[in-house]
């Protein structure tokens, strides 16, 4: 028993609580700087790929994961846990405080760290003056025939009491979020919907008590995005405008709106819509070697610099006699020089496609997924043009060409924008801004506010003045000491008169 009551006065201990609140600030590092399971899949599998000695390392730490991991959300509990430890003691000693009277009249007020004695007259008429110029200074005051006691600042305690509780509230905040909040991703082209289930969403990542077979009903359809950039000679190329119009639909009724950078989309169940990101997409056809239209639609290309200068993959499983693949980029400035095709500028004013063509068996369905943006080149070779060199295209749009033996065709139609929308529900956001805003209000209370205590004790024709600080500094006590001399002695307040008693020997024993 011993032992547990040891163990838990370690762990409700302040020291304790900053300890683990910088254990938490450190574990949440490598959620920075590796990629994430709930934000990327994609991304950790590229690096596990690339980073293969790293990810014997990765792995069994979880730091894929980080803040689901079981280390992350045992320090998480343990700070919980010694904060809640660490703030009722203290609630419970506060609450004992404020019961309490001021402290009694000290025998020897001028022996306090700063001190004065000065003349008066009537005893009575000081004391009173005492009294009302510290109840002017915000001093809660006890006076008896002996003189005055007086006391402020227990708002500091307040204070601080309020911040630590407010920290809590801010991690019930957090844990609100993660146990029933949820965050997707998805990739909308103009023209195409969004529907809120599931299947649709390309990343998602939610609370273990969420019911994602119960998602808010409501689609998207993404009309047009707008996307302005500067032309002239100065930030030229700079983004100027990004605004996507939606069109909302939700049991029946449908609304326009317009969501822009820092205006998110707000729907009538609380999930927020925000666009993420954008990019172009092109409208490709591809007919095989039988006639067939083995693939016809929007394939979306992902920028690789600030021109927009952007790569694409086509998959066409189902062309016959042999499967198609296409490696593709997409350039909305097109510029072909020494340097090889890129782009100059990221709106499209003079759009171009490059493709490679890949050939090969046809191949069974596995069932693993892939993804749309990366080509896997097994069982498949290039498609040679003349002279027996891998077939390199170049498209306008509108234009296309056939294929060399037999294979069918490929069309450029055309291309559109498209954007990254977020949806996602963080119902402890409100929690956990009204507690920062709370806790930062009591910090400063506990920063600014100065405990002090001050006596005045009468004697025939003098009045003893001393006050104290209950912190580490004093500053501006001798001033007040100063102050409240003056108003003892009469002089209205004029504490110029009067200066604190310098400490001696004597006074200091």
């Amino acid at each position: 028993m011993t032992t547990l009551r040891w163990a838990w006065r370690q762990l409700t201990s302040m020291r304790t609580a900053l300890v683990l609140l910088f254990l938490l600030a450190l574990a949440a590092v490598p959620g920075s700087i590796v990629p994430q399971e709930s934000i990327s899949p994609i991304e950790v599998m590229t690096f596990k790929r690339d980073n293969p000695s790293l990810d014997r390392w990765l792995e069994p730490l979880g730091l894929y994961d980080v803040y689901s991991s079981p280390w992350f959300s045992a320090i998480y509990l343990l700070l919980f846990v010694s904060l809640i430890g660490c703030i009722l003691p203290r609630i419970a000693l506060y609450a004992k405080t404020l019961r309490q009277p001021v402290p009694s009249l000290p025998a020897r007020p001028e022996r306090l760290p700063g001190s004065l004695v000065v003349p008066v007259q009537d005893g009575g008429a000081a004391r009173d003056r005492a009294t009302a110029w510290l109840r002017s200074h915000r001093y809660r005051t006890v006076a008896t025939d002996e003189g005055v006691s007086a006391e402020r600042g227990l708002s500091r305690e307040a204070g601080n009491l309020v911040f630590h509780v407010s920290l809590v509230a801010v991690l019930v905040g957090l844990a609100w979020s993660n146990l029933f909040g949820f965050q997707g991703t998805a990739v909308v082209v103009e023209g195409k919907s969004f529907s809120n289930i599931i299947t649709q969403y390309d990343e998602f990542t939610a609370g273990g008590l969420v019911d994602t077979d119960r998602l808010e009903p409501f689609t998207i359809t993404v009309d047009q995005f707008h996307a302005e950039f500067e032309t002239g000679d100065v930030q030229r190329g700079a983004a100027r405008r990004f605004d996507a119009e939606v069109t909302i639909s939700n049991g029946g009724l449908s609304e326009q709106e317009l969501i822009q950078v820092n205006r998110p989309l707000i729907t009538d169940g609380g999930s927020q819509v925000n666009v993420l990101g954008h990019g172009y997409a092109a409208y490709i056809s591809v007919t095989d070697g039988n006639g067939d239209v083995a693939f016809s639609g929007p394939v979306v290309f992902l920028p690789q610099d600030g021109n927009f200068s952007s790569i694409g993959v086509v998959k066409v499983p189902d062309a016959r006699p042999e499967r198609l693949a296409f490696e593709a980029f997409f350039f909305p400035t097109a510029v072909l020089n020494d340097q090889g095709p890129h782009s100059v500028f990221p709106d499209a004013l003079n759009p171009e496609l490059y493709l490679n063509a890949w050939r090969g068996e046809p191949a069974e369905e596995t069932g693993i997924p892939q993804s749309i943006y990366v080509l896997d080149p097994a069982g498949l070779e290039p498609v040679l043009g003349d002279g027996g060199e891998p077939l390199r295209m170049r498209f306008q749009p509108g234009s296309g060409m056939e294929l060399p033996d037999g294979l069918g065709t490929i069309t450029f139609d055309g291309w559109s924008r498209w954007v990254k929308l977020q949806i996602s529900q963080t119902p402890g956001n409100a929690l956990t801004l009204a507690s920062l805003a709370v806790g930062l209000a009591g910090l400063c209370v506990s920063l600014v506010v100065k405990p002090r205590r001050l006596f005045v004790r009468i004697r025939d024709a003098e009045a003893a003045i001393g006050g104290l600080d209950r912190t580490d500094t004093a500053i501006g006590l001798e001033d007040e000491v100063a102050g409240l001399a003056a108003a003892v002695a009469g002089h209205g307040g004029d504490e110029a008169e009067w200066v604190a008693a310098p400490q001696n020997e004597e006074t200091r024993q």
